[in-house]
């Protein structure tokens, strides 16, 4: 007993959580279960808004009184007249009670029309100061309140007789209470008629979906090929072609970050073989100037090492999804920053750093990438600078965009491998000077992940080569 227990209490606890599982199918039945109870609603406002034109502008009512009239004319004895206006007002009310649809019973009462004399009167009318009828030709309906109860009254009169028929009048509330119950049944009839068809065409119309995850479900985590399903209809294949698009997206990512571990490993294992080398020399060496020398490869190998690495963390910062919050800062002033540091291996280079820029530039940004962007383009301008060249620094903001040039006249960059320098690792021909070729890549992906661009361009007077990099910036709340 003990074990089958909490067996039963899990299978419960299953069938709940299948139960309470949103699912398609069933929010399709619920959308048309609401529609149903708006239909109701709907049907049960037009048939309040017909009873109460009914209830203004009754023929029946005045038909029945003016029959009633017309049926005691022949009789003119009282005692005939009473009797016969007796076995009416029983019968009607028998039949009301039969029927059931309305509230009550009818009241008669039947006076001499010369004498004003009670002739009849239903036992219902005993007690209730009604005012005497009025002396006018003709029938009409009223409506009046007697003891706090509605009721409308019809008067008639003829040559011999004076009629008045009280009839209660039916509450808003009880005629809605009734005739809300009336159309559930038929709602209720017509509602297996409508829901299994939608719920066949709802199941039956996400069955491609369903083929569709079970495919993708069988994948295995590392087959990133296009999903191979022949969407036939319309709705399917814009998420098919979402995924096969995210799929070859992620692809190119892979290989790109296979290419990239691959070319990290290349560029580290080199400053590592130079540590090894001049390390071995350094301990083996007997000549003081040639363990001075090792030593200096040795701390040169490990400064790139070091510089390697660092853009490496910037590179794997830059691609993080997780974006820091942008922060107000003047761009002009952190710019003089910025070269103020870069001023001593200027000078060491023989090399003239100069800004053009307004004095203030308030803006919003990511500073981290704004980091990026400026001091690898300023290192790079001033590693592959000629010795006595120029860099020049420009910012202006402008039509919403805060834009970034660094120019040099150095040796440039030839026309042939200007779509190439951004990628990571690639390092150009014809110059001395070492890097590890994701400076500009570093770059790139930092002006993207401010939204803006970075574009090449022409250098100084002419000669080296420019970068132009445009970001755009919030609009001021």
């Amino acid at each position: 007993m003990s074990s089958v227990a909490p067996h039963h209490s899990q299978r419960l606890r299953v069938l709940w959580q299948r139960l309470s599982e949103p699912t398609l199918v069933r929010r399709s039945v619920a959308s048309v279960m609401v529609a149903f109870v708006l239909v109701w609603a709907v049907l049960l406002g037009y048939n309040y808004l017909k009873y109460k034109q009914a209830i203004t502008y009754d023929p029946g009512m005045l038909k029945y009184g003016d029959a009633v009239l017309e049926s005691l004319a022949d009789l003119p004895d009282a005692s005939h007249a009473a009797a016969a206006l007796a076995s009416t007002d029983h019968w009607t009310n028998v039949r009301r009670r039969q029927t059931g649809l309305l509230p009550g019973a009818l009241m008669h009462e039947l006076r001499d029309g010369a004498s004003g004399r009670l002739v009849y009167a239903a036992s219902g009318l005993q007690g209730m100061d009604l005012q005497p009828p009025r002396d006018h030709a003709g029938s009409s309906l009223t409506e009046t309140t007697v003891q706090g109860q509605p009721y409308r009254i019809y008067a008639g009169r003829n040559a011999r007789w004076t009629l008045r028929i009280l009839e209660p009048k039916r509450p808003d509330a009880d005629y809605l209470h009734y005739n809300g119950r009336t159309l559930v049944p038929y709602l209720l009839l017509a509602a297996p008629f409508v829901l299994l068809p939608v719920w066949l065409s709802v199941r039956n119309g996400l069955r491609p979906l369903q083929q569709l995850a079970q495919r993708i479900a069988q994948r295995s985590s590392d087959e990133l090929q296009p999903v191979g399903f022949d969407a036939r209809h319309r709705e399917l294949k814009p998420l098919e072609q979402s995924l096969d698009a995210l799929l070859a997206r992620l692809r190119q990512k892979v290989e790109r970050e296979r290419a990239f571990v691959q070319d990290a490993a290349h560029e580290i294992r080199t400053p590592l073989a130079v540590i090894t080398a001049q390390a071995h020399v350094m301990a083996r060496s007997q000549s003081a100037d040639e363990r001075t020398e090792a030593q200096a490869h040795l701390e040169q190998a490990i400064a790139r090492t070091s510089h390697l690495a660092q853009q490496l963390l910037d590179l794997a910062a830059l691609d993080e999804a997780q974006r820091p919050a942008p922060r107000d800062m003047d761009v002009a002033q952190w710019l003089r920053a910025a070269l103020a540091q870069a001023a001593p291996a200027a000078m060491a280079q023989r090399i003239e750093l100069s800004l053009d820029a307004p004095d203030s530039v308030p803006a919003r940004l990511d500073a981290t990438a704004l980091e990026s962007v400026v001091h690898n383009l300023i290192d790079n301008a001033v590693r592959y600078a000629q010795a006595g060249g120029s860099v020049a620094v420009g910012l202006r903001r402008g039509s919403g965009m805060l834009h970034l040039s660094v120019q040099d006249d150095g040796p440039g960059i030839a026309p042939a491998e200007r779509g190439k320098v951004f990628e990571r690792f690639y390092r150009g021909t014809g110059h001395a000077a070492n890097g590890s070729g994701l400076g500009l890549a570093i770059v790139r992906q930092a002006a993207r992940r401010m939204g803006g661009q970075v574009q090449i361009g022409d250098g100084l007077n002419g000669q080296g080569v420019g970068f132009f990099v445009s970001i755009p910036l919030p609009r001021p709340a």
